[in-house]
């Protein structure tokens, strides 16, 4: 289970249990991956200010087991850098359900995107734990005004968590 951790120890607890897994691929080593998953949960669930207890798995795998699960269950057959799955629908305000459900990385995608756009890997992991935080929680990027909602939540987490803004 996932404890966050603060610069000043250990972080109040999360409204949530934390199932984190690595699949495959090349990550930073599991409790450096722990570090970032209870620190990008807790300043995403601070932002958000949500009441209840929850459960949220948490996959690190690579770009080949992404495609497929993005192929099966978008009908996009490419990778991508991150996936989430509700385990129920979540109204945006609404209390936490038993499970929130999974969000999975890929390797690669990850690490390419991070080089391109010359920032820590750490970084990058971070936000998108962030982001696929916030889909399984409802929120969603289809319309400019879901985007620009999204974005300022990611952005205000982000900032919890001494990271630059992604989207400047």
């Amino acid at each position: 289970m996932v404890e966050p951790e603060t610069p000043n120890g250990p972080a109040p607890p999360l409204p949530v249990d934390i199932d984190l897994t690595v699949e495959a691929g090349h990550w930073p080593d599991e409790a450096e991956l722990v570090r970032l998953v209870g620190a990008a949960a807790a300043a995403a669930f601070a932002e958000m200010g949500v009441a209840g207890h929850s459960e949220l798995s948490v996959v690190f795998s690579d770009d080949a087991h992404v495609q497929a699960l993005n192929a099966n269950w978008r009908g996009k057959d490419k990778p991508t850098n991150v996936l989430s799955f509700p385990a129920f629908p979540f109204p945006k305000g609404g209390p936490l359900p038993p499970m929130l459900g999974d969000i999975v990385l890929a390797a690669e995608t990850v690490a390419r995107e991070a080089a391109l756009e010359d920032k820590p890997l750490e970084n990058h992991i971070c936000h998108l734990v962030i982001h696929g935080l916030l889909h399984l929680m409802g929120h969603d990027h289809e319309t400019d005004a879901e985007a620009e909602e999204m974005e300022a939540i990611e952005r205000a987490a982000l900032a919890r968590l001494a990271i630059p803004d992604p989207y400047a």
